[in-house]
């Protein structure tokens, strides 16, 4: 008699994005269940939620790594597909997954895959995005979050074999969007370095943008796309700036304050 097919459980955490949502839950139809924690979104997300699974939950923002870990420990199946809203499975992704875990699962604990952005019209194969290889399929008892937000990172007990075909990965849905979210996340970055204790550098917010920026539009060839190659790298560099500077401005705002109160 032929073995079972592993069962999966695909996790998304979401906030209004009704505008992608169901593109997201159609490409993982694969899965045999779907975990969404949503943060009181107030469009219709949860409204489309509900057409592809009754496993919606809502939950206070905790923060990308608590958020994303919630979504994991109210998962039932033995294996957990991250996917976050803005994601799509291909058909390609979705076979290989499939193929990974009959051939290979009993030996690994969990599977990387190369996220391809597509953004500003394109698809991102030069420019520093690509592959950009995370940890996204895992054995649900075997994995445990880590890292600063909002760049957490799943850790694992055990092996991790790579995938080859693309998650495809829709960051941004403008420019607009994309300044925003690099306001937002260097905000957040800067005050997890911070709570580890992280101190500010010159050298920080001197030396590191303009290597951030060789790094994409040279070295990873975003020359080769023209002003968008060139708008990314640029980006990129502002990302890193604005991070080692946030940082330094929370110094002094602890700075300040020690000085108040002993005044």
């Amino acid at each position: 008699m032929a073995n079972s097919r592993a069962e999966i459980s695909a996790i998304v955490v979401c906030f209004n994005e009704e505008d992608r949502i169901r593109e997201c839950l159609e490409s993982l139809k694969l899965c045999d269940e779907i975990v969404i924690v949503d943060s009181f979104s107030t469009d219709r997300t949860v409204e489309i939620c509900r057409q592809y699974t009754h496993r919606v939950m809502q939950r206070r923002w905790a923060g990308y790594r608590d958020q994303k870990a919630f979504a994991h420990s109210q998962a039932t199946r033995e294996w957990v597909f991250l996917v976050d809203a803005d994601e799509r499975v291909p058909p390609s992704l979705k076979e290989e997954v499939l193929d990974a875990l009959d051939r290979h699962g009993e030996g690994f604990a969990a599977f990387s895959v190369p996220r391809l952005v597509h953004y500003l019209g394109r698809w991102w194969w030069r420019g520093g995005w690509y592959p950009d290889y995370d940890v996204r399929i895992f054995r649900r008892d075997r994995a445990t979050w880590g890292g600063l937000d909002p760049h957490e990172r799943i850790i694992v007990d055990g092996k991790i074999r790579r995938l080859k075909s693309p998650l495809h990965h829709f960051s941004y849905r403008d420019i607009d969007d994309h300044l925003d979210r690099i306001n937002r996340f260097t905000t957040v970055s800067a005050a997890e370095l911070k709570g580890q204790g992280r101190r500010w550098r010159l050298s920080d917010n001197l030396l590191r943008p303009p290597f951030r920026f060789f790094r994409s539009y040279v070295w990873k060839r975003g020359f080769l796309e023209g002003f968008p190659g060139f708008f990314v790298a640029a980006t990129a560099a502002v990302y890193v700036f604005l991070r080692y500077a946030k940082l330094r401005e929370l110094e002094l705002r602890g700075e300040r304050s020690g000085d108040s109160e002993l005044g």
